[in-house]
């Protein structure tokens, strides 16, 4: 990220001397700044609200619940993986956390899971098949709840919020899908096959595992279902029925807590508590990416990337202005996150450029950061396909938001 910041302010200073706009750049540093740090605390309240809402959930057992219904699909992904290992339960766990937007605890399961798959590992400081397949999941950004986008459309104005609900769903799930296909076919080639111990051990290891029932996978079937008919929902009806997202998610989230017999209130306000911090936090990070986007902008360097590249992105229907945000959102959270509110906050909430910010800043991950710490943790040098893998994911995910906007909104 400290390359890719100081990168944007130097491309700014340099366009500022060809098109002799150092006054706008100069302006556009301050104004910017002011801009972040009134969009922070802007968003407290919505992330209070969310978090607060995600801990009531948690509280009720929906992890627990998430976990029970992804584990019979994982079990059948990771043949080389017994389903009694401490890996299996941890990476369930992660898998379940992410995709129900409780990010603060999918690291912790991520980086146990990591520890793990590295027990099964016979050739140490290399990959295996299951930590770059489990790595492929984890940054093809699964999840399920888009709550930071919302309330940052929210924020912004939106009249719907909650419209890029279904649109991130069927996009997290092209990327999700795209990720796991290509980390199995990468694994396949003789550029990235795995050392002969590690195929002996991965072979014997699934050759002692009872194969599943598909009985098993009937839960997670219908869940799907339902996933799939609230997208038809809004494709057929459209906004009548995505305004009904937000206050019928914000009334079932509570409602399991108090069928669970949760404190909701306490269990809320605990989860608030997060929420007010977390946005505080993001500050310096806002500060310093819309800053340097700003000062980019103004300078004439973004028009220039958008009339060289346009013909393009228009190819496939992505506004060439949400290229940008498409090219950061693998190597940075809080910068790509900075560069949609940009977006949002120049071209509107509800527009086709904001819609599809939103949507892929909600269905894609920072894949370099994930890489850099869950291999990190267990000295993972050689990566073997983790990168391409990772990164076929993002570029699904990106085109996936283009086309569900395009579809649904």
């Amino acid at each position: 990220m400290n390359v890719v910041f100081y990168g944007i302010v130097s491309l700014s200073i340099l366009f500022a001397l060809i098109n002799g706009t150092p006054e706008a750049v100069g302006k556009a540093a301050l104004d910017s700044s002011k801009a972040s740090v009134t969009l922070a605390i802007g968003l407290v309240g919505y992330i209070a609200l969310f978090l607060g809402l995600m801990k009531v959930v948690e509280e009720a057992g929906g992890l627990r619940w998430m976990a029970r219904l992804i584990r019979p699909v994982l079990i059948r992904l990771f043949p080389d993986v017994p389903p009694d290992h401490p890996a299996m339960g941890a990476m369930v766990m992660n898998v379940a956390a992410n995709a129900l937007g409780l990010g603060n605890a999918a690291t912790p399961f991520g980086l146990k899971a990591m520890k793990e798959l590295n027990d099964l590992n016979r050739e140490k400081g290399t990959a295996t098949n299951a930590m770059v397949l489990f790595l492929a999941i984890n940054t093809s950004g699964l999840a399920l709840l888009p709550t930071g986008m919302i309330g940052l459309r929210s924020l912004k104005g939106s009249v719907d919020p909650a419209a890029i609900f279904p649109t991130t769903l069927l996009a997290t799930a092209c990327s999700t899908f795209v990720g796991i296909a290509v980390a199995k076919w990468l694994s396949s080639l003789a550029r990235f096959k795995p050392p002969q111990v590690q195929i002996e051990a991965d072979a014997e290891l699934a050759a002692q595992q009872e194969p599943t029932s598909a009985r098993e996978l009937v839960p997670i079937a219908l869940f799907g279902t339902g996933m799939v008919s609230l997208v038809a929902a809004v494709w057929v009806f459209g906004e009548a029925a995505s305004a009904w997202i937000l206050p019928l998610l914000i009334f079932g989230m509570l409602t399991v807590g108090v069928v669970a017999k949760v404190k909701v209130y306490e269990a809320f306000v605990t989860g608030a508590k997060e929420g007010f911090s977390l946005a505080i936090l993001i500050i310096p990070y806002l500060v310093a990416i819309l800053s340097a986007v700003g000062m980019f902008r103004a300078s004439g360097g973004m028009d220039l990337i958008i009339k060289i590249l346009g013909p393009v992105t228009r190819f496939v229907g992505m506004p060439p202005d949400v290229l940008p945000l498409a090219l950061l959102r693998p190597l940075s959270g809080s910068g790509s996150f900075g560069i949609t509110a940009e977006l949002i906050e120049t071209h509107g909430p509800d527009t086709l450029i904001g819609n599809i910010a939103a949507t892929m800043n909600g269905s894609t991950e920072t894949t370099f950061y994930v890489l850099a710490v869950y291999f990190g943790s267990v000295g993972i040098s050689k990566t073997r396909h983790a990168v391409p893998a990772g990164l076929a994911a993002d570029l699904a995910g990106a085109l996936a938001a283009v086309w569900a906007v395009h579809l649904l909104l």
